[in-house]
């Protein structure tokens, strides 16, 4: 029996992923843009990874240069300027997670676990008035995996009665790694290795 909920944010309970890729060409507009491409392909393949983690990655992997943490944190923070106001707007709100969640917040025990930097998570979720339906609202710099722990460890949850629903094969691996079962909603691509929710209205937990 199902009785902890672990959501994903960007692409599960808010709309955000089409504003956050903008922000990323904002952030990258100086460099050459086959190489923003390549940086936008990774961005979206991998839904659950921090900025902290794909900044780094653009310089490190894409340019072949070192970037310090210091300069890391630098254009997460233009980044976050680029996003966390705009996000904080009700229209994008995704209404069939959001009924959900709104009508069963009392029959399940809700946590949130993103790559989206925890700070600016909050002003949205708190904006947004979303708080008031999660036991725990957690993101990055902490990686995904090890929120999930922490997550299951502070609330002693058992693994059986504890699922995570995301968006992203990242998602998927954070589940995996602790050992409790994922859900897919909203990339179909999921839907192929999966089990997969196509509306929050239809949600049969096993």
């Amino acid at each position: 029996m199902i009785k902890n909920i672990i959501f994903d944010f960007d692409g599960v309970i808010l709309d955000s992923v089409p504003v956050k890729t903008e922000a990323f060409r904002l952030l990258f507009k100086a460099f050459e843009k086959t190489l923003v491409d390549e940086f936008i392909a990774f961005h979206l393949r991998n839904g659950g990874k921090s900025r902290y983690v794909k900044i780094k990655y653009f310089f490190e992997e894409l340019l072949s240069q070192k970037i310090s943490d210091e300069d890391v944190s630098s254009m997460a923070s233009q980044y976050s300027e680029l996003t966390k106001t705009e996000l904080a707007k009700e229209k994008y709100i995704i209404q069939d997670a959001f009924e959900f969640i709104q009508q069963n917040y009392q029959k399940y025990n809700m946590h949130i676990a993103s790559g989206a930097d925890e700070k600016d998570l909050k002003y949205i979720c708190d904006t947004l008035n979303l708080s008031q339906y999660f036991l725990s609202i957690n993101g990055s710099p902490t990686i995904k995996d090890e929120i999930v722990t922490q997550i299951l460890n502070d609330n002693h949850y058992t693994k059986d009665e504890t699922i995570l629903i995301g968006d992203s094969i990242n998602d998927f691996q954070a589940a995996d790694l602790n050992g409790v079962k994922f859900y897919g909603y909203n990339n179909l691509e999921l839907s192929q290795d999966h089990q997969y929710l196509n509306s929050f209205s239809k949600i049969n937990f096993t």
